[in-house]
């Protein structure tokens, strides 16, 4: 191989006109050439020598592109593949990139997608970032600006330093076997074009999980660009995605660019993209399926190269069924998923995920050593559910240190709802799950020896604690300060227990 033709590709068609017109555009960009009429014959070539690339036609005479595919993946082969499939074939796309294909087109292919996919297997995509990216959203606007005001141009990003996929998702914490197969699906879905669907709770880290992948694929050294579906005002959507042209309406003074156009080259990351209303999933589909976008205002459509990552924690199969998510845009965005896990399914990380958070916190606050927690500390956060995960985490971190202000954060300073508090922990000491109030108890009364069980523990105790809540507000006139303090409870626990519970009180009865 010449230095002057760094990248080789192996074409496979059985077509000769299309092999033709396929060297032809490939060869005026730089590249070395081979081409192959089957299976058989692209397997001998393959056997021979490596590529840069294998193009391949999903129908050939002696099987198909997945059998090629399929020998890649069986060999360890790190050449990129890119399939061609015939119009209106979803299934095969879907197929072939979930069997590790970079990318795929449809027949009639266009020459110009053609190169451009091509460049970006290779890692050729335009090195200059757009010179203007998106508006602000609109929590970031001020009352006197435009109705799409711009933020400043960012600097170019200097080439990315080789990096590998398990290097980049080591910034996972924890070494659960739910984050293991995390960490297992980035290292597969990095190398590819495949869009991903990030599927997890609030909180769990899914744009953390997003931006692995981006760091560790072949667009790591261009833009990632988060867009949170929800924060933005329907009427604004398409401006915003699409971006518009000068006089298109009522404030737009300038040409700007939309979300895709600053992601040309990268990956577009599309967080809650079960928030968006059915007209602009619409409008997001053609995007992605003609990898084009029309500018509000524009007469023409803009080429866009962007890999697509989407995150929900919803569950977009029951939206398709209720019909407020379209099922074709949701076909083409599941192609992989990713369950990200919540915070209760690895408990056994909450050391090494806690460390890191103290870390941080402590380096923005300039604080040395950075806090750590001592083991009543970490055995209450170890019986917390987390509903709110790793954010909630966080927040209850960053209070604790601000409480603490040493160099050990101790039980008594994590303020943690105690009915969040995970009974079904083993090590959940039985003193926490039993509470002995010194008040004779009405209604369900205490368990004898030789009374029958209750078939529903859980509605049992609620029972026996509504009760005993009741009479401590009638004791102290509806007064919940009061009425906690002769319990034991903070206002904050007794506020907790009523709304769980589903006590109401008179107005006024805070007793503050």
């Amino acid at each position: 191989m010449s230095a002057s033709t760094p990248y080789s590709l192996l074409v496979i068609d059985d077509e000769p006109d299309l092999r033709t017109l396929y060297e032809l555009t490939l060869v005026r960009e730089g590249y070395e050439l081979e081409t192959a009429g089957s299976v058989e014959e692209a397997l001998q070539r393959l056997q021979l020598r490596r590529y840069s690339a294998v193009i391949t036609d999903m129908r050939l005479p002696d099987g198909s592109g997945l059998d090629v595919l399929a020998w890649l993946e069986a060999q360890g082969r790190r050449e990129k593949a890119i399939v061609i499939t015939a119009f209106g074939s979803s299934e095969n796309a879907v197929e072939a990139l979930k069997a590790g294909a970079f990318d795929y087109l449809t027949k009639p292919v266009d020459l110009r997608q053609f190169r451009m996919v091509v460049a970006s297997a290779l890692g050729r995509v335009p090195q200059q970032p757009p010179s203007v990216v998106p508006s602000r959203l609109p929590s970031e606007r001020g009352g006197a600006e435009s109705p799409l005001a711009s933020l400043p141009p960012s600097p170019a990003k200097p080439p990315a330093e080789a990096v590998t996929p398990r290097r980049v998702a080591e910034r996972l914490a924890g070494d659960s076997m739910a984050m293991q197969q995390v960490r297992d699906l980035i290292e597969k879905v990095a190398r590819s074009m495949a869009p991903v669907l990030l599927q997890g709770e609030s909180g769990t880290g899914k744009e953390l999980v997003a931006r692995s992948i981006h760091e560790a694929g072949s667009r790591a050294g261009e833009r990632f660009i988060a867009v949170n579906c929800g924060a933005i005002p329907e009427q604004l959507l398409e401006a915003e995605f699409f971006g518009y042209r000068k006089g298109a309406f009522t404030g737009a003074n300038e040409d700007r660019e939309g979300f895709f156009q600053a992601a040309h080259g990268g990956t577009l990351f599309l967080d809650e993209i079960g928030d968006l209303p059915l007209a602009m999933q619409s409008k997001l589909l053609r995007a992605i399926q003609e990898r084009s976008v029309r500018p509000v205002g524009a007469v023409s459509e803009l080429p866009v190269n962007v890999r697509i990552l989407s995150a929900t924690h919803k569950d977009l199969a029951s939206e398709v069924g209720a019909g407020r998510f379209r099922q074709d845009l949701f076909y083409r965005l599941n192609v992989i998923q990713i369950r990200v896990p919540p915070l209760r399914e690895r408990i056994e990380d909450l050391g090494a995920i806690t460390s890191r958070v103290l870390r941080r916190i402590a380096l923005d606050a300039g604080v040395s050593p950075p806090p750590q927690l001592d083991a009543d500390a970490m055995q209450k956060l170890r019986r917390y559910s987390f509903p709110g995960n790793v954010r909630e985490l966080e927040n209850i971190l960053h209070r604790a240190v601000a409480l603490s202000g040493g160099e050990w954060i101790h039980a008594d300073e994590l303020d943690l709802p105690d009915l969040e508090l995970d009974a079904c922990h083993p090590e959940a000491p039985a003193e926490d799950l039993v509470i002995d109030l010194g008040m004779p108890a009405a209604g369900p009364g205490p368990v004898v020896p030789d009374a029958p069980l209750p078939s529903d523990l859980a509605a049992y105790l609620d029972a026996v604690e509504r009760d005993i809540l009741v009479r401590a507000l009638e004791q102290h006139r509806n007064n919940r300060t009061a009425a906690g303090a002769s319990l034991g409870l903070s206002l904050r626990q007794m506020r907790y227990r009523m709304a769980r519970l589903q006590i109401s009180v008179g107005e006024g009865g805070d007793g503050v």
